[in-house]
This record gives structure tokens, sequence and C-alpha cells, in this order.
């Protein structure tokens, strides 16, 4: 079989030795840097004997391949993105996973790449130079073909040294709860603010009438950016938006706006145009800044944040992993002011490190 699966006979094949192996393993490859809205451009997939790629922009159904990982245990590096990458593009969402990174995090490794954690688990060192490629183009190169290949080889072999380490150190069912939260957490539906999506880099330093100025700026270039398959920064970069805005809102004219030299004339009128957009909105459809006030803790409450704190530090420095893993400072404030919901959101293995 090809290393490149892209006709439907071989995909087939591949999901009928995904549904009967002992194991598999599974990665994904994104164009976000080459194209926009982001899309899957290939899945690396590892079974007992074999290693494949599976390429989505060929036209495939991979309704077969999801079916054969229903119910299974798939292996994982660092699982979040591919998880919601997945889940939001193929519905797609595993029974359970093995999360190498996690598991990296969870036995106080301090460095926790996949390369880092293939090199001090297995003595394995990986050639990286392809991690910034175009996976959207075709046909792949021979040496993104390797590059891709090796990121599910030998994540069977690493996650079986270090499920075993786990359970040397009574960690095994931290990990369990800890993938499990993580795959329930990527299925989520990604909502988006629309009140604060276009607030970019720079808008804190904007009046009203300039806030005006760069929402319409945003979305012409959100417009842009899905015309030409670019992400947005390819378009104009935040700072830019924010200068435009800026400099609108303090009287100078949308054709005195200053723009980089490689704009095309249809940008060019696009810009001026969100620019007398954002400039005739009327002053009580401005947006605001959105100020958070925070209630201030009372020091009883910074009190028992701190003692949290000290029990916190205390179980991380003994087992040797990041405080944080337990708890971040945030939780530990939201404890202090007596927040059930953050109890609540604490994994079991937390909550019973944190009331010892």
């Amino acid at each position: 079989m090809s290393p490149v699966i892209d006709g439907t006979e071989a995909l087939m094949e591949l999901a009928s030795r995904v549904r009967h192996a002992a194991w598999v393993a599974l990665d994904t490859e994104a164009d976000s840097l080459h194209a926009y809205p982001e899309k899957l451009c290939l899945l690396q997939v590892a079974v007992p004997g074999m290693a494949a790629l599976v390429d989505p922009l060929a036209d495939l159904h991979l309704e077969p391949l999801w079916a054969a990982l229903d119910e299974r245990e798939v292996i994982f590096h660092a699982a979040d993105y591919d998880l919601r990458l997945l889940s939001h593009g193929h519905h797609f969402r595993p029974a359970t996973i093995f999360d190498t990174m996690w598991a990296a995090r969870l036995l106080g490794d301090e460095r926790f790449g996949l390369n880092d954690c293939l090199t001090k688990h297995l003595g394995i060192t990986l050639e990286k130079g392809a991690q910034k490629a175009n996976w959207g183009r075709r046909p792949l190169t021979e040496r993104m073909v390797e590059y891709a290949l090796n990121d599910v080889r030998h994540l069977h072999d690493l996650a079986e040294a270090m499920r075993l380490r786990l359970q040397e150190l009574g960690r095994l069912d931290w990990h369990r709860q800890t993938c499990a939260r993580l795959v329930t957490e990527c299925a989520r539906p990604g909502q988006v603010d629309l009140d604060q999506v276009w607030r970019v880099k720079g808008h804190d330093r904007l009046e009203p009438l300039g806030l005006a100025v760069l929402r319409e700026l945003w979305h012409w270039r959100e417009k842009e950016a899905v015309r030409a398959n670019k992400p947005p920064f390819f378009i104009l970069r935040h700072e830019v938006l924010s200068d435009l805005a800026d400099h609108a809102s303090r009287g100078r004219g949308p054709e005195q706006a200053k723009l980089p030299h490689f704009i095309t004339g249809r940008r060019r009128r696009g810009v001026i145009e969100a620019i007398e957009r954002g400039l005739a909105v009327p002053a009580s459809d401005r947006p605001v800044h959105v100020r958070v006030r925070a209630r201030r803790m009372t020091q009883a409450e910074l009190d028992r944040a701190e003692v949290l704190r000290k029990v916190r530090d205390r179980h991380a420095s003994a087992l040797g992993i990041d405080p944080t893993l337990i708890a971040s400072r945030s939780t530990l404030f939201a404890l202090g002011r007596g927040d059930d919901e953050a109890w609540g959101d604490l994994l079991p293995w937390q909550r019973a490190l944190l009331v010892d």
C-alpha cells in the first residue's frame, strides 16, 4: 500500500486494518498558515506494521475511517488542536485517547514536545524540518511525507513506555481523567463573541469612534481573507487596522489612509469604504471598551487562597510536576473566594491533592 492514500479502495483497506488493529495512533496537518479558513489537509494513521497518510483533499469520503475508529482508544501527541479540527470539521469524537504530551507533563518532564519525549523515553530523535510546510500543496514532497509519517510511527511505543511509568507512579488514572476531559472540551461547539472578536491589538487606545471604524475594517478584512483563501494577517496586520482606525477617528479623511504599498486598488477602495462606514455610525451605536471589574478579594479570601497554594506547591514539589497542573493561580483565587463552580471544574485527582 502506498503511504499516501487518495483513493476509495485504499481507504477502505486502511479502515479495515484500523478496525482490527491492536492499537491506532493519529495526527493531523492543517493549512492555517497558508489558507483561510483552515482545513484538514492530511491525516496520519499508524497501526501495527504500517503508517499511512490519508489525503482529505482528494475528495475522499472519510466516514469508513471514522467508523473504524469508533469505540477505540486513539493515541495522540498534544491532541487539543487535532481533536478540535476533527470535531468541528468532521464531527469525529474518539471514545478515549492516550495523549503522550499530557503523559509527559504528569510524569514531570520539563520538555514535552514530541521530539523531546521520543528522545527521553525511546532514545529517538526525528528531523523536524517541515513544520511550517504548506500542507495544502500537492503533490507532497518526499520530505513532507517522511515528516508526516514520523509524527505517528513511534507514538505507540512512546505511549506504552509512558503508560508503564504512569502506572508505576500511581498516576495512570490522573492521565485518564485528563484525557477524558480533553475529549469533552474539544467536542464543544466553538462560540465566537461577536463583540470581542474584532478587538485586535491596539483597540484599547481607541475612542468609541475609532472602535466603530476598527470594527468595520475587521469585518472587511475577514471577507477579503475568505475570498483570497489567505490568513487575515496576509491582508493587513492587526496593527495596521488599529492605526487606520486611530487616524480616521482623529479627523483624517479616508483618502489619507497610509496603506502598505502592496495593497491593490480594489482593496484600497474597500478600506476607504470600511472607514467611511465606521465614521458614519451614530454616536449611540458606537462600541465602547469593555471594563471588567472583578470584586476585590477580602483578606480572608486571600489567606484561603494562600493556604491552598502552599498545599498545591508542597504536593507538586514532592511529585516533581508543574504546580499549575494541580491548579492555576486564577483557580486558587476562585477557590479562595469560595467559588463552588471552581471546585467542580477540578478533576478528582486535583481536588484530592488540594484538600489534603
